[in-house]
């Protein structure tokens, strides 16, 4: 049975998106060669794909044909905003037959003299990847064949971007966390440090990080935290917050008040985001550590002659989560005498899913002893990690007091 006018043909669309050659290519020059086939197939005159931003909640044009001004200008679209605004925000087709101000944000579409758009959105399982859109000059009544095999199109360009998102986001927060976390300890004559990272086998790279540098009485901070979420946003927001805590810590000798305005900063500029973090300052002359704990979990303490325990710190509300009336936080003071250890870490060292902690946390504290630090380390990996993958993504931090 011939084709009507206007029908799109089935088996050219198909042929497009299912080119060998189109995998050999890079992205963007694959999605480029892919949307001027489409355009062809459908017999429209423009094709274009925008990509969300979901920290923006906007739409960007990353990829077009026929309209490459939209690239060029930098054209974005709000989430519910025109006709591609509508169809991320309804994650439905969408056919329109008048474009204009009241029906499309773009005002690049209008001037272009399409009359008729069809968009999709590009979903990747449940999220939303952007929008996909065909528009024609002429008159078209785009039919459901045109939209289902559309949404084929849509399919195949969400396999590519995610596949390239997440290795470009994966090597992204490699890169950042490998920058953020200490190539260097304080070199001083009376404290040794030593410290592994391992990312998780499941989440990958996560918010998890620690920090050791001097302050300018001469005092040694020290700090460790655990970014709610994984992936390149908590890598970012770990950034932000080691930072802030730097620039805190520069002011502020006592690490409650230090982690009191941390709170603050997260509340006020980082909504969404939560944090548990352990900051300690060592004061070198008299052997004391000041300690104080936003909901992360207790150190472990290590002294000659004495069985190793976690440290007696109470846990104060993480960052990032209201505090209550009255509730300041709290500041403790331990003794590091000579040769003692104090080793941090995060939870996941010490946490697995559907199992109780406790013997996790013993295992953690027969693992340490007043030993060197790498030694230390090495022991408590072995003993908690040993040959299983991790879960979570795992820092830890050990440090040890030396006689002068």
């Amino acid at each position: 049975m011939p084709e009507t006018p206007g029908s799109t043909d089935r088996v050219s669309v198909l042929e497009a998106i299912t080119d060998v050659g189109l995998r050999q290519m890079e992205l963007e020059e694959s999605l480029r060669v892919l949307l001027a086939r489409v355009r062809d197939a459908f017999g429209v005159d423009t094709a274009t794909i925008l990509l969300y931003d979901s920290a923006a909640e906007r739409l960007r044009v990353h990829a077009t044909a026929g309209l490459e001004e939209e690239v060029l200008h930098g054209v974005t679209v709000e989430l519910g905003a025109g006709f591609a605004g509508r169809v991320a925000a309804t994650r439905a087709p969408l056919v329109i037959d008048r474009v204009d101000a009241t029906t499309v944000a773009n005002p690049l579409l209008w001037r272009r003299g399409l009359r008729a758009l069809l968009g999709v959105p590009i979903l990747a399982r449940e999220d939303l990847v952007g929008v996909l859109h065909v528009g024609s000059t002429g008159t078209r009544a785009f039919t459901e064949a045109d939209t289902h095999l559309l949404r084929l199109v849509a399919d195949r360009v969400a396999l590519a971007i995610q596949a390239e998102l997440t290795s470009a986001e994966r090597a992204a927060t490699t890169a950042l966390q490998r920058s953020l976390l200490p190539t260097r300890f304080p070199v001083v004559d009376d404290l040794r440090f030593a410290a592994r990272y391992v990312p998780g086998a499941t989440t990958g790279v996560g918010g998890d990080w620690y920090d050791v540098f001097e302050l300018p009485s001469g005092r040694i901070g020290v700090a460790i935290g655990d970014v709610s979420g994984h992936g390149l946003a908590a890598a970012v927001v770990m950034g932000r917050l080691r930072s802030a805590l730097r620039a805190y810590a520069l002011e502020n000798d006592d690490p409650a008040e230090v982690l009191t305005k941390l709170h603050r900063k997260v509340s006020h500029f980082e909504k969404r985001s939560m944090a548990t973090v352990a900051y300690a300052v060592v004061d070198r002359r008299t052997r004391r550590v000041a300690l104080s704990s936003a909901g992360h979990p207790p150190p472990v303490i290590a002294v000659p002659g004495a069985a190793s325990a976690l440290v007696d710190v109470p846990p104060d509300t993480p960052v990032g989560l209201g505090l209550g009336a009255g509730r300041a936080r709290r500041t403790t003071v331990i003794d590091l005498p000579d040769r003692a250890v104090l080793a941090f870490y995060t939870d996941g060292l010490v946490e697995r899913r559907r199992e109780p902690i406790d013997p996790y946390l013993d295992r953690l504290t027969e693992a340490v002893t007043p030993q060197d630090p790498d030694t230390v380390c090495a022991q408590v990996m072995e003993a908690l990690v040993g040959t299983d993958p991790t879960q979570d993504d795992i820092a830890l931090l050990v440090m040890r007091a030396c006689p002068v």
